[in-house]
């Protein structure tokens, strides 16, 4: 006597996961990388609340608040949660803290010694409860047609921030140091693979029902490189989420890749990959359309300057992807100076049809 087979599982009614299941749609879905953030006058009053970024982040009412208003203003068809890439080094044992008008910084992480003083990875529970939590208001907050998107930076990525103890524009302390010291600096990265994995699966398991990884940084690295810190550790989280939750849809974002997108889905098993507005929309669709999902470009500039500029870029991206599954988005984050007006004008458009 063999086994009855198992039920097939429903087809996704949400669009965008219907796009990211290889879905065809005649209105690709949207939202916007950063949609929750300091261009909304409603988020800077919630931020000021809140009294700092990093207790916004950490207080799962307003975390969830600020996720929730661009979906209340737009109608967005995804919410992204809200939450910082770095609260996953500071879970680890690295000090976090942020400097007003500069940005993040953290204690370096640069020797093997402090990388065995960092935590295991799944000890990263303890303090990355509160995003969990989030996710959990989110999921009975949120309009029934809108769906959740989780999100964790990719290991190159937070890497330069660990090593540089902030942001830069080359990340030349993260190459220094795989250049000198390559070991310690694939050390990193292995952790940083681990908690990831850790922190997605819990994301997943309090309700985020697609995750995306940002790899910001990802065009600074080269050749093997490439292969072995951008590619391999996505290709491995993704395997480790996939063989937990293989019904969850995951997007990767190679900010910057060129022609590194093209095969990047099938060598990291992504659902959908994420484009720069580096890239044109019609070669992308011609090199990485056709491996599945693609998720982008509009430049961000647009929402600043909008005008008749904005509508023709908006229907040409439209019209460029028109022909496999698409969700619109920006090549990157809205940036503080957009104009509102102008996102409502970029969704009206891509609703309205090319």
């Amino acid at each position: 006597m063999t086994d009855a087979p198992s039920p097939a599982a429903p087809a996704p009614t949400k669009t965008i996961l219907r796009a990211l299941a290889g879905e065809r749609l005649p209105t690709p879905p949207i939202w916007m990388m950063r949609q929750a953030g300091r261009y909304l006058p409603e988020y800077r009053a919630t931020r000021a609340q809140a009294g700092d970024f990093l207790s916004l982040c950490y207080n799962p009412d307003l975390a969830a608040e600020v996720t929730l208003q661009p979906i209340r203003r737009y109608g967005f068809d995804a919410a992204i949660l809200f939450a910082d890439i770095l609260l996953v080094p500071q879970a680890l044992g690295s000090d976090l803290w942020f400097v007003t008008g500069e940005g993040p910084r953290l204690s370096t992480t640069t020797t093997p010694a402090e990388v065995a003083a960092l935590k295991p990875a799944g000890a990263v529970h303890e303090t990355l409860a509160p995003v969990y939590e989030t996710i959990r208001i989110l999921r009975r907050e949120l309009p029934a047609e809108t769906t959740l998107i989780g999100f964790a930076g990719a290991p190159w990525t937070v890497a330069t921030y660990m090593i540089a103890g902030r942001g830069s524009k080359d990340q030349g302390a993260a190459h220094a140091l795989k250049a000198a010291d390559r070991a310690t600096f694939a050390a990193i990265i292995d952790r940083l693979t681990e908690a990831t994995i850790e922190y997605l699966s819990a994301q997943i398991e309090a309700g985020a029902e697609v995750v995306k990884l940002f790899d910001s940084w990802a065009g600074s690295l080269e050749g093997q490189d490439f292969d072995d810190f951008c590619r391999a550790p996505i290709a491995r989280i993704i395997a480790a989420l996939k063989a937990r939750h293989p019904s969850v849809p995951i997007i990767a974002f190679p900010r910057e890749a060129g022609a590194r997108y093209v095969g990047f889905a099938r060598a990291t098993g992504a659902d959908a990959v994420a484009l720069d507005n580096s890239v044109a929309a019609e070669w992308a669709a011609a090199n990485v359309q056709v491996d599945g999902c693609v998720q982008g470009n509009l430049a961000p500039g647009h929402m600043v300057t909008g005008g008749p500029a904005l509508v023709d870029e908006t229907r040409r991206i439209v019209r460029a992807f028109a022909g496999g599954p698409h969700i619109f988005n920006l090549g990157h984050g809205i940036t503080p100076d957009a104009d509102p007006e102008n996102v409502a004008l970029m969704v009206e458009t891509v609703r309205a049809g090319a």
